[in-house]
């Protein structure tokens, strides 16, 4: 079965859809709102499940040569900086750490010319039982089905989810941020005795306070990306000066943490709020399907949100592929999609509320401090993630395609 798509979104997941769907010898047209595609958004890592979906994306060999292997999941500190865990050399390095935009590149450089078209914001849908008609400011087309990859405020969800509840403010506000390591005193000092080298000197870490943490992942081309959550009463409470007001709250924290805030310009501080969405009953109306973040927004607390978008676009195409009809391949998409998706979210929920309360931190560093190591490691290890196991389907090569 081929057929033509229209793709809603540009993102992650909305190029992974076509360059998915490319790979099953489909067309697809992907609407951006955005006037350009260029530099976005700060950092990220990516788990092996992510990155089993990108070899079927056909990307995966860029990826690995892109990302950077972080230890941060296995150096675990205090504010004060003592260690409650501390990564060994040998020691999987389970995840890799991107600059979104390197990996955004990768997915926008495997897709076809001509399909992605910017500046152009959905404004309605409408569909029958032969396809489905877009239309935005001063134009329409029709497809075979439409894809809603527009993120957490997805347009397509709206219009076809009317009662869905809005994105929940999760009582958590973030500051992120990418830095250039040889701006940081110390960051061109390598690990001592038996722990990793990382590339750029600079460890990966997250430094675990009582109710906020600070992530520190290195990424390519000698940058670092780092993020300080923390808890916030209300939302979209911001400041005229963001980057003095993240200096102020983490200058009493362990060196490079201050350091990496001081090297970061003002302008390239991004200060979000964290949202998710509630489970859906269903991703797909008709011939719409929904996706990544239009369909499952999470808490970034598993680092699975774009991995998880990934992954949709990787089984979405593969039950396409398979047949035998637009309406049978995306129920088998739903159902294969929302249990691990709606999942993923309930726990990467419950991850962000012990990251932001007092008593469960105390709690956890106690655990910490209680197991030996060599457990804790293999805690965070592909073997001992039931996340990370995951498995794509298996999409055709691109010699076959048409």
């Amino acid at each position: 079965m081929t057929g033509h798509a229209i793709v809603v979104g540009a993102g992650i997941g909305g190029l992974a859809t076509a360059v998915a769907l490319r790979r099953i010898g489909w067309r697809a047209t992907v609407l951006e709102r955005a006037p350009a595609l260029g530099e976005i958004g700060a950092g990220m890592s990516q788990a092996p499940n992510a990155l089993r979906a990108l070899d079927e994306l056909g990307v995966g060999e860029q990826a690995r040569a892109t990302g950077v292997p972080s230890y941060s999941a296995g150096n675990l500190r205090l504010p004060d900086g003592r260690y409650l865990q501390r990564a060994r050399r040998g020691d999987p390095t389970p995840m890799l750490a991107f600059h979104r935009a390197d990996l955004h590149g990768l997915l926008l450089q495997a897709v076809p010319t001509g399909w992605v078209r910017t500046g152009t914001e959905v404004t309605g849908l409408r569909q029958d039982d032969r396809g489905v008609t877009v239309t935005w400011d001063g134009g329409e087309a029709s497809a075979d089905l439409v894809i809603g990859a527009d993120g957490i405020r997805s347009a397509v969800r709206r219009a076809l989810w009317p009662d869905a509840p809005p994105p929940r403010f999760l009582g958590r506000t973030a500051w992120l941020g990418v830095t250039d390591v040889s701006a940081v005193p110390g960051g061109s000092a390598t690990s001592p005795g038996d722990h990793p080298t990382p590339p750029g000197g600079l460890d990966g870490s997250v430094t675990m306070g009582p109710g906020s943490y600070f992530l520190i992942h290195p990424v390519s081309r000698g940058r670092a990306y780092w993020a300080f959550v923390t808890p916030a009463d209300r939302p979209d409470l911001r400041y005229e000066r963001e980057k003095a007001e993240v200096a102020g709250r983490v200058a009493a924290w362990h060196r490079p943490i201050p350091d990496l805030v001081a090297a970061t310009p003002a302008q390239a501080v991004i200060h979000i709020d964290i949202r998710d969405l509630d489970p859906l009953p269903t991703y797909v109306r008709g011939r719409v399907a929904l996706l990544g973040d239009a369909a499952h927004a999470m808490s970034p607390d598993r680092g699975q949100g774009a991995g998880q978008s990934i992954e949709d676009a990787v089984v979405l195409a593969a039950a396409l592929h398979a047949g035998p009809g637009i309406e049978a391949a995306l129920g088998r998409y739903d159902a294969e999609r929302r249990p691990r998706t709606q999942a993923t979210a309930r726990g990467a929920r419950a991850d962000g509320h012990r990251t932001t309360s007092a008593a469960a931190h105390r709690a956890l560093v106690t655990m910490i401090r209680l197991m030996p190591a060599p457990l804790w490691r293999k805690g965070i290890t592909a073997d001992g993630n039931a996340t990370w196991r995951w498995r794509p389907p298996r999409l055709p090569e691109p010699t076959t395609l048409a």
